[in-house]
Order: C-alpha cells, then sequence, then structure tokens
C-alpha cells in the first residue's frame, strides 16, 4: 500500500483503526508535532511502548478536533484511528521520532454470519457483567471493524490488543477475540457463583 516518513507518538495504548483517541498535548515536542499535523493535514502514528522499545506495527491517527486550548500552550485535542502500519525504520533527527512506515490492508475473506452471532452474545455477556449496563448498539458497525471495536470496548490486556492489531484478517481477529471473551466470560461465571454462594450461606467455597 506504499510507505512514507510518519512522525510518531509512542504511548501506553492500543489505537484501532476508526476508534477516538482523547489526547492531553503537553510536552513541547509533541506540541510542536500536533500543530504541524493539523496545519499540513498530516497523520501521526501512535505506537505501543513496551519495556523493549516501541512496537513494530501500529496505526495512524487523524486529528479530528481541538477539545481545548490552555494559556500555557497545552491542549486537549480528539484524533481517530485511520490506517495500520508496519515500523520499518525510527529518526531522532527532529525533536520528536519519525518512522519509515509501510501501510498494511487487509486479507480479503469470507466471514461467517453464524461465528458473528457467538461473538456478539459473548461480548454482551461480558460487557454485561464487568460494566454494569447494556453495551452500545452495535448495528452500525461496518463489518470488517466489528472485531476492533468490539475490543475497544473491553478493557482486555495490551497484549492481546496489539495481537489483534497485527492480525491482517477480520475473520482471524474476530476467531481470536471470540476465543478470549468465552474464556472470559467463564472466569467471570465461577466468580460470580461463588458471590451467590458466598451471600447465601457466608461461606465462599
Amino acid at each position: 500500500m506504499g510507505s512514507e516518513w510518519l512522525p510518531l507518538f509512542p504511548l501506553e495504548v492500543v489505537l484501532f483503526p476508526g476508534a477516538d483517541l482523547p489526547l492531553h498535548i503537553f510536552e513541547p515536542r509533541y506540541r510542536l508535532m500536533t500543530r504541524l499535523c493539523r496545519e499540513q493535514k498530516r497523520e501521526f502514528g501512535v505506537v505501543l511502548v513496551r519495556t523493549q522499545g516501541v512496537s513494530r506495527i501500529g496505526c495512524t491517527a487523524e486529528i479530528v478536533s481541538v477539545t481545548r486550548e490552555y494559556p500555557d500552550g497545552r491542549s486537549d485535542l480528539l484524533a481517530r484511528g485511520r490506517r495500520r502500519f508496519l515500523l520499518r525504520a525510527v529518526s531522532d533527527e527532529l525533536e520528536y521520532l519519525q518512522g519509515d512506515v509501510e501501510f498494511l490492508a487487509d486479507r480479503e475473506g469470507p466471514l461467517d454470519t453464524e461465528g458473528r452471532a457467538r461473538l456478539l452474545a459473548t461480548f454482551n455477556d461480558v460487557f454485561r457483567f464487568l460494566l454494569q449496563r447494556n453495551p452500545p448498539p452495535l448495528a452500525e458497525l461496518e463489518e470488517l471493524r466489528l472485531s476492533y471495536r468490539l475490543a475497544e470496548l473491553l478493557p482486555l490486556e495490551l497484549d492481546f490488543k496489539q495481537a489483534l492489531l497485527e492480525m491482517d484478517s477480520e475473520a482471524e481477529r474476530r476467531e481470536s477475540l471470540r476465543e478470549r471473551l468465552e474464556a472470559w466470560r467463564t472466569e467471570l461465571e465461577v466468580v460470580q457463583r461463588r458471590r451467590r454462594k458466598a451471600s447465601g450461606n457466608g461461606q465462599g467455597r
């Protein structure tokens, strides 16, 4: 899909295509970077920070709006994920990091209707248990981003989210997410049974 040099914003966040990312910009280098991106209508790359460095697969972000500007130069921005990329090289010649990135496309393939229904049912169960409310309406979701949207709505581990981002097939992402959520639902059901038993007879075993 082509390559180019992008400004990089390393964060302890996994950004998915289509996901919103609120940002509080306070460091001078990122004030400069985001100002230039706004002026030039450019995207920047978001990469997950890890102990050994940054992840090689990231997602570009487009600045959608400036929600607040402070007198001291800080600002609050709303960015949105756009395109996955492979980070091929990093340069620190400027005040902020830049990356030589190659944009990635998903492999096309059939999507299982029955598998989609199982995934959504499991997601709904986990969401209600964890957040104690109904999940948001999902009928209008873009089919090829369903897995991203569901993963975005749950407090999943960063490593798992990064693994999803690195997959190049929506079918593969859905299957991995379904397996993770089914295992999680089983764990939550065990916790729920123990709570009910404890509240019923005062014993947790």
